[in-house]
């Protein structure tokens, strides 16, 4: 059900308002030149899911994923990082940063302005059903194995949880888990003002809601913030893995992975112009794929990376020079993909203005989806 709008909060979505009947125009064209593509994680035998890049303020990169996994959905699943010190073109072996007694899973990462690396994951039991009886692993030793590492049922359950662990020695040393309250797969952004700004969804509540939690100390400590509303015919259940960046304008645009009835397998936008206390009605921006990752450029434009599920299989780029009013027609940065197994690309800009981007995918000739990365540049 959408919220009820107050005098003030219709006042501050008016922008929005506009923006969501804009939407479907094109802005400026642009294309890109292609420069490398090439898998970038060195353990073939291990499924890799859901990867986030970032870029720190000394130029280093930092990838984090959801690692030494054997399947999409299994038991084995742990926080995984490597770090390149030149622009991606090397980078060091992984190195495991959590491996708790369940499934960990998509993982993102960012370093906030007073250096702190803050890594983001959530835990699962997805793979339940597949080691109960009757399920295709109740049998398997491993399988069974690592499901058996509790077995007290409550307790297992009290494990799960949306995460993040801290680091101020540039990744040598992280914290304990540190509660979130909600969970997205890259993880939150800054704002201007120092806040930790984090869009997404609470996963082992009744409620689940769709929304924002802030930090005021560095990631240390999470509150709730907001709630986002839902279209007319939504359910709030069906919008998820958002991500969020701020405008040089100071406006927060945010997008939603959407699975409703209307606009389905689209990303949604939703746009907060008081620093994430109040959102608009999350819109289609005509693009098909998803979830997003937000960037902004140094010349203030927009980036947005997401998954392309359907032929031809790959990850699409699109630029906004205008806030997310309008964005590009796609960009492809992969068409070769041999299915849907695939996206979930992040972005970062490097110091010569060209770009590299960084994704998970099941390739042609194993079951065991690698990370891959491409370097190009971004004309016009």
């Amino acid at each position: 059900m959408t919220s009820p709008l107050s005098r003030r909060r219709f006042t501050g979505l008016s922008l929005a308002t506009a923006t969501s009947l804009l939407a479907p125009m094109r802005a400026t064209a642009a294309s890109i030149e292609l420069l490398e593509t090439r898998v970038i994680s060195p353990q073939a035998n291990y499924y890799h899911g859901w990867p986030t890049l970032t870029r720190t303020k000394n130029g280093d990169l930092f990838v984090v994923w959801s690692g030494r996994r054997v399947a999409h959905v299994c038991p084995f699943g742990s926080v995984e990082m490597m770090r390149s010190r030149d622009g991606g073109t090397s980078w060091t072996f992984p190195r495991t940063l959590h491996d708790g007694p369940i499934d960990d899973r998509d993982a993102g990462i960012l370093e906030t302005a007073q250096g702190t690396l803050v890594v983001t994951t959530f835990t699962s039991l997805a793979y339940l059903p597949q080691v109960e009886e009757g399920g295709s692993k109740a049998k398997d030793p491993d399988w069974l194995a690592a499901h058996h590492r509790i077995t007290d049922e409550e307790i297992r359950r009290n494990e799960l949880g949306t995460w993040c662990f801290r680091s101020e020695d540039g990744g040598l040393s992280f914290s304990g888990r540190i509660d979130t309250l909600v969970n997205s797969p890259h993880g939150p952004c800054q704002l201007d003002d120092g806040r930790l700004l984090y869009l997404g969804k609470e996963l082992w509540t009744d409620g689940k809601r769709i929304g924002a939690a802030e930090s005021k100390d560095d990631g240390k400590t999470w509150q709730w913030l907001a709630e986002i509303p839902t279209r007319e015919g939504d359910q709030g259940k069906d919008y998820h893995e958002l991500h969020a960046v701020q405008c040089s304008s100071g406006k927060i645009v945010a997008q939603i992975r959407n699975h409703n009835a209307a606009n389905k397998s689209e990303t949604l936008q939703t746009e907060s112009t008081d620093g994430g206390k109040t959102w608009s009605v999350p819109h289609p921006i005509g693009v098909w794929g998803m979830p997003s990752h937000l960037l902004r450029l140094r010349d203030d434009r927009l980036l947005m990376t997401y998954g392309y599920r359907r032929k031809p299989f790959g990850n699409q780029a699109r630029v906004s020079s205008d806030e997310g009013v309008t964005w590009s027609e796609p960009l492809g940065l992969s068409e070769d993909g041999v299915g849907g197994d695939l996206g979930y690309p992040s972005t970062v800009e490097l110091d010569d203005g060209s770009f590299v981007s960084v994704w998970y995918e099941k390739m042609a000739d194993s079951p065991m989806a690698q990370l891959r990365q491409a370097r190009w540049k971004l004309k016009g």
